[in-house]
């Protein structure tokens, strides 16, 4: 990588999601969106086209550019750890969407052949390094509630086969409401908490079967091979526990809940699964309050800091971190800490036992509320 000047970027994967990565990293001036690469290379050159991205065609036009320094994987869990390994071997660092892979192994092989050849491994979700989230987690550090003691988070909905032209990899391996939505939460709680010690689990399958309602696939019937609601006791390193719920099975939506308890009260938290959005803090009643008067309790509110952005803030601040010489947040590390942890709910669904989680992280770090995405800055 240059020591100067725009980052080059190259995208592999042009499905759903490659529309916000391409819009918001054509809006950083530190980066330039080289080429878009997908297996289908019509679909590469109509994003490419899109956004003004200058090549396109098959993986082989990002991994074989010189001038295109960190890759993005946008494809499928499934493949994830296929096609880092494909750009890491290319000399390239790359950022992926999450989770890192789908089994232990071979995301672990991949972080050891990145070190090996001096790359590094950035992983979403990067909604967590936006303000809401890193706000939270600097008035937390400086003693807004006191001492977190336990946090409590939920993700329920009827599932995402009513929005989605082809949904059935969301509910293969690798996916369902744990490996998709999972990795907001867990990347939230260990930001917050520190890393996994272990968990409990359990889980059920509404039905064997869902059906596509939307797009060219509508009725098409499609297998469920996960659990599709979770609920979840973790316990953390560091003290602390915390309860969540996943599911894909709901009529009611309730999404987004984020609540951290301490020792002086309860924070409220944005979804992480976006980049911000209101913080408050509920202090204990200091008197008592008969029927039918009110129960009033005190809610401040915490100002966000930061700038708003989108997807890619990640890459963004990996990019940086690079050119720096300074660690990048959202590490692999960090996103195979998180992988373990979802496993290890697997397991334990399994098992009906408290499940070890193996692996650990050190302190995540933060973004400083200065952080500006539109910056000028390499």
């Amino acid at each position: 990588m240059a020591s100067t000047g725009r980052v080059g970027v190259g995208l592999i994967g042009a499905g759903n999601i490659s529309d916000t990565y391409l819009q918001n990293l054509s809006s950083f001036p530190d980066v330039q969106v080289i080429a878009v690469g997908d297996v289908h290379t019509e679909r590469a050159r109509e994003q490419a086209d899109k956004y003004g991205v200058p090549l396109a065609g098959g993986a082989d036009v990002v991994l074989g550019d010189p001038d295109i320094d960190i890759v993005v994987n946008l494809t499928i869990p499934a493949s994830h750890v296929e096609v880092s390994e494909a750009a890491i071997a290319a000399g390239k660092h790359v950022w992926s969407e999450k989770p890192i892979g789908v089994d232990r192994e071979s995301a672990r092989r991949m972080l050891q052949n990145a070190d090996a050849a001096g790359v590094r491994v950035g992983i979403a979700p990067d909604t967590v390094l936006g303000p809401g989230l890193q706000t939270a987690k600097r008035a937390i550090a400086a003693g807004a509630i006191g001492r977190p003691l336990f946090a409590q988070t939920q993700f329920q909905w009827q599932g995402p086969e009513i929005f989605h032209p082809n949904p059935a990899f969301l509910y293969a391996r690798g996916g369902g409401p744990l490996l998709d939505m999972g990795p907001y939460y867990v990347s939230a709680l260990v930001h917050l908490f520190g890393p996994v010690a272990a968990v409990a689990a359990l889980g059920l399958r509404a039905t064997d079967t869902r059906r596509v309602q939307v797009g060219p696939l509508a009725g098409q019937e499609f297998p469920v091979e996960i659990p599709s609601t979770i609920q979840v006791l973790t316990q953390f390193e560091q003290g602390g526990s915390a309860q969540s719920l996943y599911s894909t099975d709901s009529p009611l939506m309730r999404q987004g809940v984020v609540e951290v308890t301490g020792t002086e009260g309860t924070m409220v938290i944005p979804d992480p699964n976006t980049f911000g959005g209101r913080i408050t803090i509920t202090r204990a009643l200091k008197e008592v309050v008969i029927p039918p008067a009110p129960t009033v309790q005190q809610v401040d509110e915490v100002a966000q800091a930061g700038v708003m952005v989108g997807r890619g803030l990640g890459l963004l601040e990996m990019a940086r971190a690079i050119r720096e010489g300074r660690p990048h947040v959202a590490s692999g590390e960090l996103g195979f800490h998180v992988l373990d942890t979802l496993l290890s709910i697997e397991e334990a669904v399994a098992s009906r036992e408290f499940v070890t989680v193996g692996s650990t992280v050190g302190e995540v770090g933060s973004v400083a509320a200065e952080f500006d995405p539109f910056a000028a800055t390499l």
